[in-house]
């Protein structure tokens, strides 16, 4: 086994309700998770209402990203030429192995020990820390967040906070243990200033840096990385080597989009008017910044969701997290739940996509579908009506095997559907069902418990009997031709 499949295999083992009644039981990490998203989302919430043309540029966003995805290759190449140009060198990965080992072969070829990471999901998501641990190489990561994943030997459980669900004791008593400080303060500038001091070191040190992209430019050849804490513009700008692991799906047409997206991301994401530093580079320029610069352009699943029409507003994902911070379900879970790099409303979409629908299957079920990750999203990805196209997915491939089809809950659907196909029948079933919950119904009028598979709904919930008389029945007794109408003088 690879180190990339290991990693892989980390990921997902449990399927989303068995991780999540775990989850469910940590009432420390469900108060970190729930009190850091109410803030992020009452910070976005406060910064959007201060624009009047908020929905417009939703709307721009939207369009932009849409009409990329629809001529992907074209804007692709055009960045390829523009950033060779530049200077840049540019790599295709088909997946995950082939992205691990072209940025495997450029650290070796500089016979670096130690690289410098910018905070990347793209790297969590291809394994890239456990391929280069594997050879010998020494992954450090320098967002604050990131690095507290990595020193607590963590997950990340969020886009932008990667480390939502530890709170400050937790930080710093791994800071104490990993740096050691044993006379470490408990303040947040204490531990801050600890973390700089330890970076430090490293940026003036270390000649190899490895970061993401939040956009490529496709008609300058430039990347654009958005940030907050200055670590990226130290990863930047000091390393003489720099590599940039970017998806496909992050192209944009031209500088000037850059307007709508420097808006709406930080807004969405932190709930601030600007990101603090914002970087754009394009090649290399004597001098100034790094003197060898590579880009690695990942596919890993991309192009088979860009030919499904239906989910393929999956990849105008522009990573916000905005719908991780309103949903209900993640309010509750935290990331971990979800079994991989991608957590929250578009992990659930996102996720069984990468993996061609083997894995994350459960996902597209993590939802109420309550439409509020639709409302914040900044690009107008429509999460629920995927979720309902991905559960058909899921749906038509069970009832292709043997085992789907004649599983209790296929037959318990197919059972549903021939009843509610037609009238008479659904009256019948009515009324063996008023006849059938009698022993089940308590003295309050609720079905507080369910046989077999039905269980599953009782034992979180209760159930509102059936009613003695059914709409049907109502309408033809109060409204059918000829019916005699009830004595409304009460109402008069």
């Amino acid at each position: 086994m690879t180190a990339t499949e290991t990693h892989a295999s980390q990921w997902h083992t449990r399927d989303f309700p068995e991780a999540a009644r775990d989850l469910l039981q940590d009432s420390q990490t469900r108060k970190n998770v729930q009190h850091a998203t109410n803030v992020i989302q009452g910070k976005r919430n406060k910064v959007v209402a201060e624009l009047p043309d908020w929905e417009e540029l939703r709307e721009s966003g939207a369009q932009v990203k849409a009409h990329v995805l629809r001529h992907l290759d074209h804007y692709l190449t055009q960045f390829e030429e523009n950033c060779t140009r530049a200077g840049g060198h540019v790599h295709w990965a088909a997946d995950a192995a082939e992205a691990n080992r072209i940025i495997l072969g450029l650290v070796q070829q500089h016979e670096a020990k130690e690289v410098i990471k910018i905070k990347t999901m793209t790297s969590e998501e291809i394994g890239l820390n456990r391929e280069l641990e594997a050879h010998g190489i020494r992954p450090i990561e320098t967002d604050l967040a990131e690095l507290i994943i990595q020193m607590g030997k963590d997950r990340p459980s969020h886009f932008v906070a990667p480390a939502l669900h530890v709170n400050r004791a937790q930080v710093r008593a791994m800071f104490q243990r990993e740096m050691h400080l044993p006379e470490l303060g408990e303040e947040p500038e204490d531990l801050a200033t600890a973390a700089r001091i330890y970076l430090r070191e490293k940026y003036l040190r270390i000649k190899v840096a490895i970061s993401g992209g939040n956009f490529l430019i496709a008609d300058t050849g430039g990347l654009c990385i958005v940030e907050s804490e200055g670590n990226g513009r130290m990863c930047l700008t000091l390393p003489d080597v720099l590599i940039s692991l970017v998806g496909i799906e992050k192209v944009i047409p031209s500088f000037e989009d850059l307007e709508i997206f420097l808006q709406t991301l930080p807004r969405s994401a932190t709930g601030e008017r600007m990101n603090p530093y914002n970087s754009t580079w394009c090649g290399v320029h004597p001098g100034d910044g790094p003197k060898e610069f590579h880009v690695v352009l990942l596919d890993n699943g991309r192009s088979p969701i860009l030919a499904d029409r239906e989910a393929r507003q999956t990849l105008q994902c522009i990573r916000c997290a905005a719908c991780l911070n309103a949903c209900p379900v993640y309010h509750q879970t935290g990331g971990h739940a979800y079994e991989s790099v991608y957590a929250g409303p578009i992990g659930a979409i996102l996720t069984p996509q990468l993996h061609s629908m083997e894995e994350g299957r459960s996902l597209p079920y993590a939802s109420s579908l309550c439409g509020a990750c639709y409302q914040v999203c900044p690009v107008k990805i429509n999460i629920p009506e995927v979720l309902i196209h991905l559960r058909g997915k899921v749906v038509q491939e069970d009832q292709a095997t043997l085992m789907g089809k004649f599983s209790l809950w296929n037959i318990g659907m197919q059972a549903a559907a021939f009843l509610f196909k037609d009238a008479s029948r659904l009256a019948m079933a009515e009324r063996i069902g008023r006849v059938g919950q009698k022993a089940l119904v308590s003295k309050n009028g609720f079905i507080e418990w369910m046989p077999l598979m039905l269980s599953g709904w009782t034992q979180t919930r209760d159930l509102k009997a059936m009613p003695e008389q059914s709409f049907r029945d109502w309408w033809a007794k109060e409204k059918a031709p000829g019916a005699k109408p009830a004595d409304r003088s009460d109402h008069a």
